[in-house]
């Protein structure tokens, strides 16, 4: 920011002492002498005059006078600068914040209240845990199988179904609380191959590898406790085993239904329904850290907090589901290769 400088706030600068001489009598000072002289004097030129007695000229003042003067000025001069630096500081972020905004957009018009949004997510987890926990498996046993005896093919169809029946319960929920809101503006819930963010989904996977090295540092930040015993998950297993139909199975699961369904419910749903009461990063940052949560691994949340900001920056750059569905799909493909290699 540009400041202006005025002559006020210019440094002034004493002059030689050695110019001074002090008298060796101090002249006389009368107050009836000054009126009799001007007698019409006004109030205001009686306090001018006090500054400096009147037997000195204007080129010597008081020597007192400069005592105090200059030090007083040195101090308004350094607090002039300390709130020039502050404005400078301020003038800054208010840019950088006026840069992100323009670059994520503006917010989109939410016709419910966060009565409406905490609904829809404690619905989500609720349909989320018991079908995860309950319903499929209880359906399972009640065909007289458990998840445990199954072999890898049998395992990974478990987890196909109930990650489809979880996504198709969490978009049930959507319809039923958001149908009291139709019809929805234009840009809620939006699929389109048109626009131009392909670059973003690109700039998103160059960010893969600092992901991956967030992953490194959660880990050594909060490390597993040594009694915690070290299990392979069953993705792990089928790789480990080479079982294609269960690979394929597999790759279906974490390359097309999750990518699906968590960015209909964390982009296309959490995120814009925030900006109705934050801008739209702060909404970026509060999503992401609620699609880290939805995880329940403490030792992948800075990861998941990072990736989710990028993927809600490519959602809101574009308004469109599309992009952010295909940069998870692209991670999760990414993890799943890592995990085969």
């Amino acid at each position: 920011m540009l400041s202006s400088h005025s002559l006020s706030h210019r440094p002034i600068l004493a002059p030689s002492l050695s110019k001074f001489r002090v008298p060796n009598r101090p002249p006389t000072f009368s107050l009836s002498r000054i009126f009799e002289h001007n007698p019409r004097l006004t109030k205001s030129k009686w306090k001018i005059s006090c500054f400096r007695h009147e037997g000195f000229s204007p080129e010597n003042p008081k020597p007192e006078y400069i005592e105090h003067f200059l030090p007083e000025e040195l101090v308004q001069t350094e607090l002039y600068k300390s709130s020039a630096h502050r404005r400078d500081w301020k003038s800054t972020l208010k840019e950088a914040a006026d840069a992100v905004s323009r670059a994520v957009g503006s917010g989109w018009t939410v016709p419910w209240t966060a009565e409406t949004i905490l609904q829809v997510m404690l619905l989500w987890v609720a349909a989320f845990w018991f079908i995860g926990s309950w319903m499929i498996p209880f359906a399972a046993h009640m065909a007289g199988f458990s998840k445990e005896s199954l072999t890898f093919k049998g395992q990974a169809l478990f987890s196909l179904v109930t990650d489809v029946t979880e996504g198709l319960a969490g978009i049930a929920i959507l319809h039923r609380c958001l149908s009291h809101f139709h019809p929805l503006p234009s840009d809620w819930f939006k699929f389109s191959l048109r626009g131009k963010w392909l670059f973003d989904v690109a700039l998103g996977c160059l960010m893969f590898p600092f992901v991956n090295q967030l992953s490194q540092f959660n880990l050594t930040l909060l490390p597993l406790m040594p009694s915690t015993p070290v299990t392979l998950s069953s993705v792990e297993q089928s790789i480990l085993a080479r079982d294609p139909v269960a690979m394929a199975l597999y790759a279906i699961v974490v390359s097309i239904c999750a990518p699906v369904w968590e960015e209909i419910v964390f982009r296309g749903f959490l995120l814009p329904s925030l900006t109705r009461y934050m801008p739209v990063w702060s909404a970026i940052l509060v999503s992401s850290v609620a699609f880290s949560l939805a995880h329940f691994n403490v030792q992948r949340m800075l990861p998941l907090i990072f990736l989710g900001m990028v993927m809600g920056v490519v959602f809101a750059r574009s308004r469109n589901l599309l992009p952010s569905m295909l940069l998870h799909s692209l991670w999760n493909g990414f993890v799943f290769l890592d995990l085969m290699t």
